[in-house]
């Protein structure tokens, strides 16, 4: 079935985007149109109709834009060019026209703290000390013994900074040394960067994913950062100092406030922010605080943890109580950054049944819901051979860090086609075989499939305004259990799971199951299941 709207299924008021789902596509591993390997827009406006048919509200779309692919389009070269690996400007223009028609907002990446440095203005601004963007990169000079100007290390390993011979200077760039960091305290930076916006505004996309947020800005004085005392995991430098300094400076939340004014003259627009490290619970509430900065934002709680727990839920629920001028959160348990969760959080024989319960999760919590290309199949993570890493830190930390490949394979959509349907050609990563069993072809015909409960718990949440927009207040429960009570209007839901490996009473008659996972009644809560019940 394919589904045709005129409009977004979340209405056209400018509030769409709250308690949306959006669904997340890897460009590179989506749908592969031309034979090359690698996925481009032409294959994504072929496959929209699968989106559509999930009952989503919307698709944000990671990097398409001109970049050398060193860090597989978050190293950008030019911000408003479409690289032709990928397509070209008018396929991302098709693509737009093609999800509106579907009833899909469109929400692109913005990187703004750092770009390649292929980039013109990079090419510039090392050129020498004295041109027209020399300052729009962050450029110092060493110490007097040629040691870098501070203690600063990079996500990926080693310093975080580069000696440039044109300039005798350093340069800061929090990821890869090919990724300088831009001075986005430089006014001029900021207009260029707004300019950005203004541009995919006025192509019709409906909001913006921002990158790597906390990193906008640095300590101008470049004050070492000071050390952890007992780091909690010791596979990159970056690991044992505390990121005050070369991160999350106090004038981040003006240019959001800037941004937020140039979206705001575009209606019905949305800007949702990733916010990672030791200080994200504060800065997401910072960086969202009131209504003249960013809509929502979304850190790694669920991400980065490597068990699901009923304390993981509880500490995250608890940091978003609905506080007045409170930002609205977002959440994701998958995305191209992290391993997918049925492989972090459960053995490959409880798999399947996790993958269930942790849809049903997802889709209570309150915020937006990011779907990550894949999650709708049940999909696990990939192991990829070391000689097919692509991946520049699984690369560089191998072993020790797996890294991202593996859950960025191609998507499987014909498990009878070579490479899973994704391509005529060999994908720039492998697709797994055991992938194929869960093509999309394969779950389309079965009824009690993943990607078929993926659809019915989706139109559930689409029909219930105390999931999408209730406040939420903890259930006091015993683990394994863990649960919470939706409210909106009047209507009241209790969200109830088992998280734990033995079946667990509840012995509720009073509670009717409106929706149910892994054999869960008001009587009896199996293992790895869970559901949502109207209170009598």
């Amino acid at each position: 079935m394919t589904i045709q709207l005129p409009v977004s299924r979340a209405g056209t008021q400018s509030d769409w985007w709250r308690g949306a789902v959006i669904y997340q596509i890897y460009p590179r591993s989506f749908a592969d149109s031309n034979g090359d390997g690698v996925g481009d827009l032409p294959g994504i406006i072929e496959k929209l109709d699968h989106v559509a048919d999930l009952g989503v509200d919307g698709v944000w779309l990671s990097p398409f834009f001109t970049s050398p692919m060193k860090d597989f389009g978050y190293d950008i070269a030019d911000f408003r060019g479409v690289d032709p690996v990928f397509g070209t400007l008018s396929d991302f223009d098709r693509l737009v026209e093609r999800a509106h028609k579907l009833g899909l907002k469109v929400v692109i990446d913005q990187v703004y703290s750092h770009t390649s440095d292929q980039h013109a203005w990079f090419q510039e601004s090392r050129s020498s000390r004295t041109n027209a963007k020399a300052d729009w990169y962050t450029w110092a000079d060493c110490k007097p013994d040629g040691t870098p100007p501070s203690n600063w290390q990079s996500v990926f390993g080693g310093p975080a900074w580069t000696w440039d011979a044109r300039r005798e200077q350093y340069y800061l760039h929090n990821f890869l040394s090919s990724q300088p960091d831009l001075n986005v305290h430089h006014p001029e930076v900021q207009e260029a960067l707004l300019d950005t916006a203004r541009f995919w505004m006025d192509r019709g996309v409906d909001g913006f994913r921002l990158d790597a947020v906390s990193f906008l800005m640095h300590d101008p004085s470049l004050r070492d950062n000071p050390p952890v005392d007992v780091p909690l995991k010791r596979t990159r430098p970056f690991d044992f100092q505390h990121h005050l300094f070369n991160k999350s400076h106090g004038d981040i939340p003006g240019f959001l406030t800037r941004l937020r004014k140039v979206v705001d003259g575009y209606a019905g627009r949305f800007i949702v922010a990733e916010v990672g490290g030791e200080l994200a619970d504060g800065e997401m509430k910072q960086y969202t605080h009131g209504p003249e900065r960013l809509h929502s934002a979304y850190g790694f709680n669920y991400l980065y943890a490597e068990t699901l727990t009923p304390q993981v839920v509880r500490d995250a629920i608890a940091v978003w109580p609905g506080a007045p001028q409170e930002g609205w959160p977002s959440w994701a348990f998958s995305n191209h950054d992290a391993p997918r969760h049925v492989s972090r959080w459960a053995q490959a024989s409880e798999r399947e049944r996790a993958a269930r319960v942790c849809m049903l999760l997802l889709l209570c919590l309150r915020g937006n819901i990011f779907l990550y290309q894949g999650e709708e199949l049940g999909l696990p993570q990939a192991v990829i051979p070391r000689e097919l890493l692509q991946d520049p830190e699984a690369i560089a930390n191998w072993p020790q860090t797996l890294g991202r490949d593996g859950a960025r394979t191609p998507m499987p959509w014909t498990a009878g086609q070579a490479h899973g349907g994704f391509s005529q050609a060999r994908p720039w990563l492998p697709v797994p075989d055991e992938h194929l069993p869960l093509a999309v072809d394969r779950q389309a015909g079965d009824d009690e499939s993943m990607l078929h409960l993926t659809r019915r718990l989706l139109d559930f949440r689409r029909a219930e305004p105390a999931l999408r927009l209730g406040a939420v207040t903890m259930l006091d429960v015993a683990e394994p259990l863990v649960g919470f009570e939706r409210e909106h209007e009047g209507r009241r839901l209790v969200c109830l799971f088992n998280l734990g490996a033995e079946a667990v009473a509840v012995a509720r008659p009073d509670w009717t199951v409106l929706q149910s996972v892994g054999g869960a009644t008001n009587a009896v809560l199996p293992p790895l299941s869970g559901f949502v019940a109207e209170r009598a």
